[in-house]
């Protein structure tokens, strides 16, 4: 049986075919739907499932119930892989019991992260097998494989769907759902599950002695294949393949195709293609992984081979791929006198430029209206990852590097005798991820900065899951929900207030008290998303603005929110109002009014 199925809903399907009995993740997109769709079968099929605090968390708990023998499953980003990197590297040395799955999906183009990293480089330095799907079906088919291959080499397995594979939907084969899942027995063995300097040196070496079984496991699998034609030829990899079978049947050519999904290629099937060509274009997203393994290949069987790609200014090292960039690629390398289309890339700059906003109503808006207030615009205001970064405008923004690093780098920068003011942001998810180091750094070695936790109880940026300060479980369960407030103060900030956003005036006079702190300080602005809020059915009166009273100052348009606009020297406010108040308080000729 077939169903339509999204690339994350396809893969969370083959988990549960799978028989997985652990299931974990950090949100994150393109990722996050994956766990989402596993999530409500967990009672069903007795699988656990959890948001775990972090993706280093994530994968350590994946990894326990592989050693106790049963299929589980780490599903993240791709910078959260830089979180994660540490376990992942050992895990290596020491294998796996039952099947595990990494799932990392990267983000060519920046879609929704702070940069674009090819996890292929991940699994190549880790020297562990990695499946790179071309579209949902093969994501759900690449899945099942990867945990028999996992249990077979009894190494983890990088399943790599990149953003136009998790969030494209095709039809996809449905499979059985075994009922009985294996039982976890943890068989005790010091020397491959304890990574001491005498165990960790010959376990390298038998990682090493496994790679001629990867390249044997890999070697017929179907989503290695080529079609012979002519004597150019084009390897492409993951969702680029499909874009390159698509161009050739645009322009009509007699062009050799070698289609690869999985790393480290076939050896055999590649050298056989590269004997046959005497021009060769590599096509794939992000880093020439490909391309430097055809290079070495092509020294041995066909060293006078033309080689094109990303060495020679072919196809883009940065940002993703499209049927038009590789069809003027292609095009360029076979001479066709084809009209050179403009790619995705180049039309979108051509549309009026879409500046992020956060959303009317939000409360970070409210918060960073009164942080400025108080600190001035000569301060330092280092931030944080999550949907608070959209604030960039509001001039509330001058750093953001990584998950949890605001608090860090707030405090190097005093470090350095920064005497300005400085005042960091970071949402509550981010600060449960990995915010809590930073303030203990901070703390302990005496930083003397103002740390503002933007509290709106859930992980809004990637789809609203919980988190631990939320009280419930991935699995809708109710839980222990951890109280932010007592945590900077067991971390050691000697000043913690808690604020609601909403009532300005309170907000400005917390954070001038937390400015006038000498020592390490803690806002934590606390007030529900106003998009949860709306779904639990929270709603307040909209408010207007009486053009009576309007002076036309625009102090209220300029605070930001989408629902406020203005037209004819008169403030006005739209259907997008939620009710929140922020601009009636801020309105210094009092002319904005509840809406009655």
């Amino acid at each position: 049986m077939k169903e339509y199925l999204l690339g994350n809903a396809a893969i969370a399907r083959a988990i549960i075919e799978a028989g997985a009995c652990v299931v974990t993740g950090y949100p994150g997109t393109p990722a996050s739907e994956i766990v989402e769709y596993v999530a409500p079968f967990s009672s069903k099929y007795d699988i656990h499932v959890e948001w775990s605090v972090n993706e280093k968390a994530a994968l350590e708990v994946a990894i326990g119930a592989s050693w106790a023998g049963v299929r589980a499953v780490a599903v993240m980003k791709h910078v959260g892989l830089n979180v994660a990197a540490d376990p992942f590297m050992t895990l290596a040395y020491t294998g796996v019991k039952g099947g595990l799955v990494v799932c990392v999906s990267d983000d060519p183009f920046c879609h929704s992260s702070q940069n674009e990293q090819d996890s292929r480089c991940y699994a190549r330095f880790a020297c562990v097998p990695c499946l790179d799907p071309a579209d949902p079906r093969e994501a759900r088919d690449m899945c099942s494989y990867a945990f028999e291959l996992s249990e077979e080499l009894e190494l983890p397995v990088l399943l790599r769907p990149t953003t136009r594979v998790s969030h494209a939907s095709a039809d996809v084969e449905m499979g059985r759902i075994e009922g009985d899942r294996a039982k976890a027995k943890f068989l005790k063995d010091p020397a491959r599950w304890v990574m001491l300097p005498a165990h960790a040196r010959p376990r390298h070496s038998m990682l090493l002695d496994k790679q001629d079984a990867i390249k044997t496991a890999l070697a017929n699998v179907p989503w290695n294949r080529f079609v012979l034609r002519g004597d150019i030829g084009v390897i492409a990899s993951g969702i680029a393949g499909l874009y390159a079978e698509e161009a050739l049947k645009q322009l009509e050519v007699d062009v050799s195709v070698l289609r690869i999904g999985t790393f480290p290629p076939p050896e055999g099937l590649c050298s056989e293609f590269l004997v046959h060509v005497t021009k060769v274009m590599v096509i794939e997203e992000l880093e020439p992984v490909l391309e430097d393994y055809v290079e070495r290949l092509a020294r041995t069987y066909n060293p006078d081979i033309e080689i094109l790609g990303k060495r020679t200014g072919h196809i883009p090292r940065e940002g993703e791929l499209d049927t038009f960039i590789v069809r003027n690629a292609i095009a360029d390398m076979t001479a066709q006198q084809s009209e050179v289309v403009l790619s995705l890339k180049e039309a979108e700059e051509i549309l009026p430029p879409r500046p992020p906003s956060l959303c009317p109503g939000c409360s970070h808006r409210a918060t960073y209206y009164a942080m400025k207030k108080v600190f001035g615009k000569d301060a330092i205001f280092p931030s944080d990852i999550g949907c608070y970064t959209l604030a960039v405008r509001m001039g509330t923004i001058d750093t953001c590097l990584c998950m949890g690093a605001s608090i860090t780098v707030a405090s190097g920068i005093r470090f350095a005798d920064e005497e300005r003011d400085i005042c960091c942001s970071i949402g509550d998810s981010t600060f449960l991820h990995t915010g809590l180091p930073g303030l203990l750094n901070a703390a302990y070695n005496k930083a003397n900065i103002t740390v503002t936790v933007l509290d709106n109880s859930t992980t809004a940026m990637t789809g609203h899951q919980p988190h631990p300060g939320t009280g419930f479980t991935a699995s809708g369960d109710e839980t222990k929900a951890v109280s932010i407030e007592a945590i900077a103060k067991v971390l050691g900030a000697d000043f913690v207030e808690t604020v609601d956003p909403y009532d300005v005036n309170a907000t400005i006079e917390c954070f001038q008290m937390a400015k006038d702190h000498q020592g390490l300080s803690v806002v934590i602005a606390k007030q529900l998303c106003e998009i949860t809020a709306r779904k639990t059915g929270i709603s307040r009166k909209p408010y207007r603005v009486n053009k009576e009273n309007c002076t036309g100052c625009k102090k209220c348009v300029e605070f930001g929110c989408p629902a406020i606009e203005f037209e004819e020297g008169c403030a006005r406010i739209n259907s997008l109002c939620t009710g929140c108040g922020v601009c009636a308080q801020i309105c210094t000729s009092k002319a904005i009014e509840v809406l009655e």
